[in-house]
């Protein structure tokens, strides 16, 4: 027990010399304050002063435990209990109700067994506590009593209070008031383990370690070796119990599901074979709420583990389907969206965890969705950027390797990175475009081309004759048809027009095939083999150039001149002038008249 102060024995004086003291006391406090600048009372109302019961009231006790004020004697209550010094302990209990003789017995006992009740249901929290002598003004207690809190128990519940009870000097203390001494061991005798722990050695309950008993740490590395074995056990029934309706699916990817699920399932089943086991130790409320709370944590993480594994697993399998149909920019792809979708499972993952513990979750999206929004405003180029080459790479329209137009520039891509596309031009130079602009140009690829066209004109001279040039006609439409590299449909060899200076003939084509340097080697043969059936058939091909003729002008044909004026006339006459249109009947009349084919041609020969 501590030692009283000195001056302990002045609270020994008669209670009137006390309330002198007092009353002079304040005296002197209202003479210094009317000398100052402080408040002056109402006229005709005299300020009015503390009677000295009030005065002894109100003012806090000198007492050796500290028991002045519910918060004061609450907190020394728990001080003792914590160092273990339970006589002390039994200092703040109101054991009037107990037999005089076992108090010294009793009180002990019943300190220990209200600090194991208080550790298991209610945990205080002393800044809730009135810090003043009289306790909390204004609650729904009666005067001198203030409420710790409740615990619940199987008969109902049972109010802590405080009472402010006269100690041994005649002052007002507090203490745990007596119904609620007179309640401690019928509660805890409902603790089923209660009786047991009174039996174990103060080794194993005495000291406390973060508000657990040296015991409980012992029960607690037990439980969770016996939870760790039982997992083991439930995860190999379980995986026994699914593996033959996964061998009957026609895919492997559930095999690998089901293979990857083990490790989270064992540690899913240790956390709730834990949860199970908590109430045997008897954990005090903090103690409790954090296993609680890092059992919830540990599930956060197990679905978290399971997740991930999934990912890799879908990541993979894109991939293979990827690379079977060829799609190889979209394979590239995989591995940057597998990583982007863990960042947002990580990051819902730590939310998650923040707000198990408490924090507020929605000032943290909040604040996150600000500095986003800031980040986005000030990466705009390079998220534009970014989802620039994310579309070139998903769409395809290039890939590394091919020959492509855009714009008004050609070149051979290659790379396509995150941030721009670098080509390669016909120069050997490297372009670098960025990936927003290259996504909206439009884009020629050469490489993807299934077939590669022949299209060209040829100019013969005035001087062929109509016949010359059906032999040349014939003679090139031959050389496509016989020619293994020239595609069957389509293809074909016309008179198109008169030029200035030439008789222009259109070639049309398609050669098989999407090598280009092995396109050009065929069209020069085909050129090499027109140039030859040209020059078989007499003409020659025609360049710009103007000829001129001296020659005496022999005039027009007078008679044929005359000859159709006179028909003309006839028209006019008879009121047959075929303008602006002809007859009907004469239109029906020289309907389909003509020659088709021509006269002499295999395909009328043929039909």
């Amino acid at each position: 027990m501590q030692s009283r102060p000195e001056w302990r024995p002045l609270l020994k004086l008669p209670r009137t010399c006390l309330a002198l003291l007092f009353m002079l006391a304040a005296l002197c406090e209202g003479a210094v304050a009317d000398g100052g600048a402080g408040p002056v009372p109402p006229q005709g109302q005299p300020p009015r002063e503390a009677t000295p019961l009030e005065a002894q009231l109100d003012a806090p006790p000198d007492d050796v435990w500290d028991r002045g004020t519910p918060r004061s004697a609450v907190r020394g209550f728990l001080q003792h209990c914590r160092e273990n010094r339970w006589t002390a302990a039994a200092e703040f209990l109101d054991l009037s109700r107990l037999p005089a003789g076992s108090r010294a017995n009793m009180g002990p006992r019943l300190a220990r067994q209200l600090k194991f009740l208080l550790d298991r249901s209610l945990w205080i929290d002393l800044d809730l506590l009135s810090d003043e002598p009289a306790g909390e003004q204004g609650d729904r207690q009666k005067p001198g009593q203030d409420l710790v809190g409740v615990i619940a128990h199987e008969r109902g519940d049972c109010q802590v209070l405080l009472a402010r009870v006269e100690g041994q000097d005649s002052q007002l203390i507090w203490k745990f008031a007596s119904s609620t001494v007179a309640d401690i061991e019928p509660i805890y005798s409902e603790i089923g383990l209660a009786p047991v722990l009174e039996h174990l050695p103060n080794a194993l309950t005495g000291t406390q370690f973060l508000e657990m008993a040296p015991w409980q740490w012992i029960g607690m590395l037990l439980l969770v070796l016996g939870a760790w074995l039982a997992a083991w056990v439930i995860a190999s029934v379980i995986v026994r119990i699914l593996k033959p309706l996964t061998r009957r699916s026609e895919t492997e990817l559930d095999d690998k599901l089901l293979e990857l699920f083990v490790g989270p399932l064992r540690l899913v089943a240790t956390i709730g074979v834990l949860n199970a086991g908590l109430h045997l130790l008897l954990l005090s409320v903090p103690a409790n709420h954090f296993a609680r709370e890092v059992s919830k944590v540990l599930l956060i993480g197990a679905v978290a583990w399971l997740v991930f594994r999934a990912i890799d697993l879908l990541a993979a399998a894109t991939r293979g389907r990827l690379t079977e149909r060829g799609q190889v920019g979209a394979v590239y792809l995989v591995p940057l969206g597998a990583r982007a979708i863990k960042i947002a499972v990580g990051a819902m993952t730590g939310l998650a965890t923040l707000d198990t513990f408490g924090f507020d979750v929605t000032a943290i999206i909040a604040g996150l969705g600000v500095g986003g929004l800031a980040l986005a405003l000030a990466a705009q180029k390079t998220l534009e950027n970014f989802f620039g080459g994310v579309s070139v790479l998903v769409d395809q329209p290039v890939r590394p390797g091919d020959f492509c137009r855009f714009g008004d520039k050609v070149g051979t891509v290659e790379d396509i990175g995150v941030r721009s596309t670098r080509i390669r031009t016909l120069d050997r130079t490297v372009i670098t475009v960025p990936n927003a602009e290259f996504s909206g140009l439009q884009l020629e690829n050469f490489a993807k081309r299934d077939r590669i066209r022949l299209i060209t004109t040829l100019g013969l001279r005035y001087e062929t004759t109509p016949d010359q040039l059906r032999h040349v006609l014939n003679g090139l439409r031959r050389i496509l048809l016989a020619h293994p590299k020239v595609l069957p449909d389509p293809q074909r060899v016309r008179m198109v027009g008169f030029g200035a200076y030439s008789l222009d003939l259109e070639v049309f084509a398609y050669v098989g095939t999407q090598d280009f340097n092995e396109f050009l080697a065929v069209r020069e043969d085909i050129f090499l083999r027109m140039m030859q059936v040209i020059e078989e058939s007499g003409s020659g091909f025609a360049f710009p150039s103007s000829t001129t003729y001296l020659a005496r002008d022999g005039g027009l044909d007078r008679t044929r001149g005359r000859a159709a004026e006179n028909e003309v006339a006839r028209w006019r006459a008879e009121g047959k002038l075929p303008f602006p249109d002809l007859a009907p009947d004469e239109v029906q009349a020289i309907d389909d008249t003509l020659d088709w084919p021509p006269k002499g041609s295999i395909t009328k020969t043929a039909g």
